[in-house]
């Protein structure tokens, strides 16, 4: 079951809609034209909300049932002393269980990511001894010290979290504070997982003069101690200055965690770089990146004086790995480098860089179909990582500019609306999937067709011959590692069904793995064996609506 929406609205907007239509013994679904109590007819969902990390039942819970079909049908209860919860009336379908308390997550029945298991009444399941385990909040506070054990005022302190949503480990930026005067920091609520903390400062007492610097009245040289011109690198927890040696703050539910990072200072660098006289545009600077996991950074400099005509210098730059943009003269392109500065007064133009590339993307919906209003396009590096965002003008086109050389995939991200890459065509070349290669300094203009996921694919997973729920379940598209965009996924539900929606034409796999919450499932190498034992089908291009396995799927050990 997909709960992308469903915990953002319930415990908020539907508030107001539910307090003045029910209370804690209220029912729903249930139709008795005899006249008897709807309390003492129909089913029931029953059960104890938990904590996760000790078993200790939880009074004071609000607990929500809401009716999958129609989310405007909930009914809700506050638990008792011993956290116990009962639903009474209820009539055959499914539910969404979900539970929120203060310092608590909120969550729903077996949540994993934005997935869960819906509850279903039915004369052949126990749904009166359900456990729903909530995770209680953690935090993580920790100080910034400077080379003299005092506290770092200002600094700019980053989280990022590991994730597996997708199928692919990834490490992202997920939280920004900025230290107090005592340089500590704090980040709450957290959930349970693998953390890490990046910190940017300046020292306090730095100077980063120019090559030459002069007094302006007396137009005398001004000699500035070098021993000042320092600055501190980006710093991961750890201390290492590269995210690559970042150590993990492992987190469990409840967790206060606590660390301390050390700064100290290094020499700063003085960076030269030329420019043409632009008259009345002015010029682009250089544009300087740090590599942090999975995502590009701007990185710190201090700041930038001319030092003859035409020739400038940057200063206050830790010496670090770096991926540099330096702007084209005239009629040159941007050139892209990934480079190790550690040399003062180094010439950027000296830099072995390769020009950067340019791609125009022309998308074209199906013919049946009016263009969204809203279509948010992104590319992804050969790495997963997503290295460009922008949106489609009216006519359906979006400019990508300084890319650098390498394979990049394309992904739509449309409200409401789910499309896949079908093929790219440009000039006599054509693609079929959403990957395209960009040679450097290439400028390639690519016609993107688009197909609308129309068909929901329905089945029943089971474990011995038994229904079995909360699998996670993927449907896999025929040669995956090019078409990522086509992957489906679900959770299967108390009776073992799932639903697996937004499904466009190709020829897929659907497999049932046991616990694979948390694992690269996406990567061909480990999927191949269980695809192998998977089902497998074809959606066609008129196929619309939902199609139904005629056998169930398997569970297969993780």
């Amino acid at each position: 079951m997909n709960m992308q929406s469903a915990m953002r609205n319930c415990f908020f907007t539907m508030v107001a809609v539910v307090c003045g239509v029910f209370c804690a013994s209220s029912s729903f679904g249930t139709q008795d034209p005899g006249g008897a109590n709807p309390a003492t007819t129909g089913f029931k969902v029953a059960g104890v909300v938990v904590s996760s990390t000790t078993g200790t039942p939880l009074k004071d819970t609000r607990v929500t049932l809401v009716n999958t079909r129609n989310r405007r049908e909930a009914v809700w209860m506050i638990t008792r002393e011993d956290g116990r919860f009962e639903f009474a009336g209820l009539g055959a379908g499914k539910y969404s269980l979900e539970g929120a308390r203060r310092g608590y997550i909120p969550a729903a029945y077996e949540q994993h990511e934005q997935y869960s298991t819906a509850i279903v009444t039915g004369e052949e399941f126990d749904t009166q001894n359900l456990t729903l385990r909530l995770v209680p909040m953690a935090m993580l506070t920790g100080k910034v010290l400077d080379e003299f054990g005092e506290g770092v005022r200002d600094a700019q302190v980053r989280l990022y979290v590991e994730s597996h949503r997708g199928g692919a480990t990834r490490v992202t930026s997920t939280n920004f504070a900025m230290t107090d005067d005592q340089g500590t920091f704090e980040f709450t609520p957290l959930g349970p997982g693998k953390y890490y903390v990046s910190v940017s400062a300046k020292p306090w007492y730095a100077v980063h003069p120019a090559s030459q610097t002069a007094d302006a009245a007396t137009n005398a040289a001004v000699d500035v101690d070098r021993s000042l011109d320092v600055a501190y690198p980006t710093t991961y927890s750890g201390g290492s200055t590269e995210s690559e040696g970042a150590e993990a703050i492992a987190i469990k539910g409840g967790d206060h965690a606590h660390i301390d990072i050390h700064l100290s200072p290094v020499q700063a660098l003085r960076l030269i770089f030329h420019v043409a006289d632009n008259g009345e545009h002015g010029f682009q600077t250089p544009i300087f990146q740090k590599r942090s996991f999975d995502s590009e950074e701007a990185a710190p400099t201090e700041g930038m004086q001319q030092i003859s005509q035409g020739v400038f210098e940057m200063s206050g730059i830790p010496a670090g790995r770096y991926s540099v943009r330096m702007p084209g003269n005239g009629s040159e392109q941007t050139a892209y480098a990934e480079v190790q500065l550690k040399q003062d007064g180094q010439d950027l133009a000296e830099l072995r860089g390769e020009p950067a590339g340019r791609v125009k993307l022309s998308v074209k919906v199906p013919k049946d179909e009016p263009l969204p209003r809203q279509i948010n396009i992104g590319l992804q590096n050969d790495q997963h990582r997503m290295v460009a965002f922008n949106q489609l003008d009216a006519n359906g086109e979006a400019t990508f500019e300084d890319l650098a050389a390498g394979k990049y995939g394309i992904y739509l991200f449309v409200p409401g609306k789910a499309y896949s890459v079908a093929r790219m065509t440009s000039g006599d070349t054509q693609i079929y999937g959403h990957e395209f290669n960009l040679p450097a300094g290439a400028s390639q203009e690519w016609n993107v067709s688009l197909a609308t996921g129309r068909t929901k694919i329905e089945g029943f997973v089971k474990r011995g011959g038994k229904a079995a729920s909360g699998v996670m379940v993927v449907l896999v598209p025929k040669d995956p590692e090019t078409h990522r965009d086509m992957f489906r996924r679900d959770q299967s539900d108390l009776d073992g069904s799932f639903a697996l929606p937004d499904v466009v034409p190709g020829s897929y796999t659907v497999v049932a793995v046991e616990d694979a919450w948390g694992f690269d499932w996406s990567k061909p190498a480990l999927l191949a064996r269980y695809a192998e034992h998977g089902q497998t089908l074809t959606i066609g291009e008129l196929i619309q609506g939902a199609v139904h396995l005629p056998e169930p799927v398997q569970v297969q050990p993780r």
